[in-house]
């Protein structure tokens, strides 16, 4: 069983920048299929970020079009680890983040196994 930590979350004044970080277990990361993913209140969970690995050493990248150009999802496989790069922060941004994982390296909307989520909080 995949299990998934997520670390990184806090509060900070709009304009500015937080990482998430999600440690994944288990010995085939690097085939994962891992997303990141918000719940904003009164809203439904929506994908943020994903990467699927498309070769040996490729992956494909999909945003949301909300964050295109100021969030960067990246992966180093060698720590087990997914990232999320959050610039130029909007208060609209504001969520519970959750890291996903599809351990058989599917596509985003098969992913079943999740992290606790981390809160962001973005002040205007």
């Amino acid at each position: 069983q995949v299990q998934l930590v997520e670390s990184g979350g806090g509060l900070v004044q709009a304009g500015g920048s937080l990482r998430l970080s999600c440690a994944a277990s288990g010995s085939t990361f690097s085939r994962y299929t891992m997303g990141w993913f918000r719940q904003r209140p009164g809203k439904e969970r929506e994908l943020v970020a994903a990467l699927r690995r498309m070769g040996a050493f490729t992956y494909t990248a999909d945003y949301a079009d909300s964050v295109k150009g100021r969030f960067t999802i990246s992966r180093d496989n060698g720590k087990n680890t997914v990232y999320l790069q959050m610039n130029s922060l909007k208060p609209e941004d504001t969520a519970v983040y959750y890291c996903g994982a599809d351990p058989y390296g599917g596509t985003w909307n098969g992913i079943s196994v999740w992290g606790q989520g981390t809160q962001v909080t973005v002040s205007s």
